[in-house]
């Protein structure tokens, strides 16, 4: 699509389908009740201060490589960033209907399946950002020279094992406990992670190691989601799962935005590539904040056993 049309059609065609998708939803899925009587509000207040929470830290992660020889810049959008939180909190914990009831993240099972989500994501995020990165560096350097093209081909596994993930994680749980799944899945993906950045000299060590990422991930996000649904109560399992999805993306956001200042602070002036050394730095840092994610799996026995 990127090379026969342009990059521009990679967002237009989804978008055409996710168009689409929204009329058949509205036409053929028939309406529900609301799950609670009475009067319930879209929360506004929270909802543009969260926004601008999201776009102060990822724009303070993503300049932090340029505006280093301006440290009153960064300090002031820490300020903003931690105004913006201050207030969000203050406006959560006095609106009748939140957008994120704070009193649910106090829960252990809740707060712990958040910590650890969001880890595994900062961890995932490293080589779904990096890895194309490093294919398609020229083979004049010590990349691959790969197209748009051959980068999806050569991604076509993770996808994949990305898709078995869900039903494997459900089969493990439910034979081992959610507990043993997470396990498993932080050791594979600390495994993978570290081994990416002693080896990355084949395609082969980039594709594996992607797919056995996209495995792992699958396996934790699914126990998570799955095990923090049946550790609330009914009426709360939209929101705690709904929270822990936010979480998600959140850790996603900001490994990349990370992965990204990786690179760009490693970039010589006048060059288009940038210094191995940094795709290295990306993938053991990758891996040791996914290896935090074992401390946490260790202290939720109780919540996923």
């Amino acid at each position: 699509m990127a090379e026969a049309l342009s990059r521009h059609w990679m967002f237009a065609l989804p978008t055409i389908a996710v168009i689409g998708a929204t009329a058949l939803v509205h036409r053929l899925v028939p309406a529900d009740p609301p799950g609670h009587v009475g009067e319930t509000r879209l929360d506004w207040p929270g909802l543009a201060l969260l926004s601008g929470m999201l776009v102060t830290l990822m724009l303070t992660l993503s300049l932090a490589p340029e505006l280093a020889s301006q440290p009153l810049v960064i300090v002031a959008l820490v300020v903003v960033l931690a105004g913006f939180v201050v207030a969000w909190t203050a406006v959560q914990r006095r609106a009748a209907s939140p957008m994120i009831d704070l009193r649910m993240l106090a829960r252990p099972a809740v707060w712990r399946a958040c910590v650890l989500t969001f880890v595994i994501c900062v961890g995932t995020s490293a080589p779904v950002y990096l890895i194309p990165q490093l294919l398609a560096v020229p083979t004049s350097g010590y990349g691959f020279g790969a197209s748009a093209t051959e980068i999806g081909f050569y991604l076509l596994p993770g996808a994949i094992a990305a898709a078995l993930a869900g039903p494997l994680a459900g089969i493990g749980s439910k034979r081992f406990g959610s507990r043993a799944v997470v396990t498993v899945g932080a050791v594979t993906m600390v495994t993978a992670l570290l081994a990416l950045a002693a080896v990355h000299t084949e395609v082969w060590h980039l594709v594996a190691a992607k797919a056995m990422v996209a495995l792992a991930n699958g396996l934790i996000v699914t126990a998570m989601v799955t095990t923090t649904a049946t550790s609330v109560h009914r009426g709360d399992t939209g929101i705690a799962t709904s929270v822990v999805l936010v979480t998600r993306v959140l850790g996603y956001a900001v490994g990349t935005q990370v992965c990204g200042a990786l690179l760009t602070a490693a970039t010589p002036a006048g060059a288009d590539v940038p210094a191995e050394s940094a795709f290295v730095t990306g993938f053991l840092i990758a891996g040791t904040v996914a290896a935090l994610s074992l401390l946490v799996t260790r202290n939720l026995k109780e919540s996923l056993s």
